[in-house]
């Protein structure tokens, strides 16, 4: 018995940070929105936990027990009473620490495919639940489509969007830690008052009108400085995506991962072509939101 689950990536429309709380987290405003790239987290009954993995940059993932999906199979697990012995076969196709919570989705999946192999009913409540214990991203991953998180970002409250967008995303030739970016945030905001963070009203209305254009004058990361601070380099990929055309463009996340907005999927391809061609990145993505979170494809 097998089952396998598609999740996908999510890109920060907005992303407002406050400042760092006793428990060394951050109280965020986080506009998420799913995009069409996908992993694929197959999870089959096995004689123990076990986790495999292959597609792009698959080298990278982590195979034990610190891997989100194996997390997730745990903790599904250690509330129904049971073992967590299930092989989970990962697909990447997100960028792998690349700011587009690729690991939160494979612990979304796992999670999913978990619950349904074993047939343990666990509710959309109790999922979320779990998904919040894994980390800050996993929720929106089980969820998709468009969202604004609160907290850590786990406290979910859907949004309406209007339209599809259409992005590009460009990777770059090596990765950056979160908990990095957030420490060079703090150096950055050292002996600032850092405003609480909120979503903004125009950015919220853009995305229920499916308006590129507005959504291009309203997005924003807090995290942006911070990342190129770490990666100045990110300046260049930055710059070759708006010089061709792309009607914004910003880090998305924690990064390295640049994104671009482009108005329909023509415009797309062209800021792609230019990317692929500019020499400051090193893979070129195109892919739409909003997309479904977390499906069960089969089992």
């Amino acid at each position: 018995m097998s089952v396998t689950v598609r999740v996908p990536a999510k890109v920060n429309v907005q992303l407002a940070v406050g400042a760092a709380r006793p428990d060394g987290y951050h109280d965020l405003a986080n506009v998420f929105l799913a995009v069409g790239l996908y992993d694929e987290v197959t999870v089959t009954a096995a004689d123990e936990l076990r986790v495999t993995c292959e597609g792009p940059d698959a080298a990278q993932v982590p195979l034990d027990r610190t891997n989100l999906a194996a997390r997730a199979a745990e903790a599904l697990a250690a509330r129904h009473g049971r073992r967590p012995d299930v092989h989970v076969h990962i697909v990447k196709d997100i960028p792998v620490a690349g700011g587009m919570a690729g690991g939160s989705a494979d612990g979304a999946a796992a999670l999913l495919a978990c619950d349904a192999l074993w047939g343990t009913g666990a509710g959309r409540d109790e999922l979320l639940d779990i998904c919040a214990e894994l980390g800050s991203d996993v929720p929106f991953s089980l969820v998709g489509g468009a969202a604004l998180g609160t907290g850590r970002g786990e406290r979910l409250t859907p949004l309406d969007v209007g339209g599809t967008f259409h992005w590009v995303f460009a990777m770059a030739g090596r990765g950056l830690s979160t908990p990095a970016v957030f420490r060079e945030f703090d150096r950055l905001a050292e002996g600032t008052e850092v405003p609480e963070p909120v979503a903004s009203r125009e950015l919220l209305d853009a995305l229920a009108k499916g308006d590129p254009d507005a959504l291009a004058a309203a997005v924003s990361n807090d995290l942006q400085p911070a990342a190129l601070s770490l990666f100045p380099a990110l300046a260049d990929t930055l710059a070759a995506g708006r010089a061709a055309g792309a009607l914004t463009a910003l880090v998305s996340g924690s990064g390295p991962t640049t994104a671009f907005l482009a108005r329909d999927p023509e415009s797309a391809a062209k800021v792609a072509q230019a990317l692929s061609a500019s020499g400051t990145c090193r893979t070129v993505r195109t892919a739409s939101g909003p997309a479904p979170g977390a499906t069960v494809l089969g089992g």
